[in-house]
């Protein structure tokens, strides 16, 4: 089972704050702990939304809308991504995540569970899917 953990972004984190060193330790203490468990398989801090940009869909066709985002609740700072045995292992570990937050005491993750070939019905499109896995997805 793959899991996500989502680091929240803020006002803070658009306005191109960084963490602080010693926050940045504790992020690599607990990384160098999920790496030895043998469950880490991605982790990164993002950019703030200025640098990104969106593809918005509608019947018209495809539209690329620069960055920045103006509503900062839903953005995303940063992702760890696990893979588990149980939910119940990924509850433990995502309460041992190091604050989020840039002033180290409130901040926010989120933690959703990632689709697997699995999940879907048997058909040709799952099929290519499953050739196109990763070696850590099959």
């Amino acid at each position: 089972m793959r899991f996500m953990m989502i680091v929240k972004g803020s006002e803070e984190t658009e306005a191109g704050a960084m963490p602080t060193d010693a926050q940045l330790a504790e992020m690599g203490r607990f990384r160098e702990e999920l790496a030895r468990a043998g469950v880490l398989l991605d982790a990164s801090g993002l950019k703030p939304t200025s640098s990104g940009w969106k593809v918005k869909y509608d019947r018209d066709g495809r539209s690329i809308v620069d960055g920045p985002f103006t509503e900062t609740k839903e953005l995303v700072a940063g992702y760890t991504l696990i893979e588990v045995k149980t939910r119940e292992e990924a509850i433990e570990w995502s309460r041992r995540f190091p604050c989020a937050g840039v002033d180290g005491v409130t901040g926010e993750i989120e933690v959703r569970e990632l689709f697997e070939p699995d999940d879907f019905e048997r058909g040709p499109g799952v099929a290519q899917l499953r050739e196109l896995q990763l070696p850590s997805q099959r």
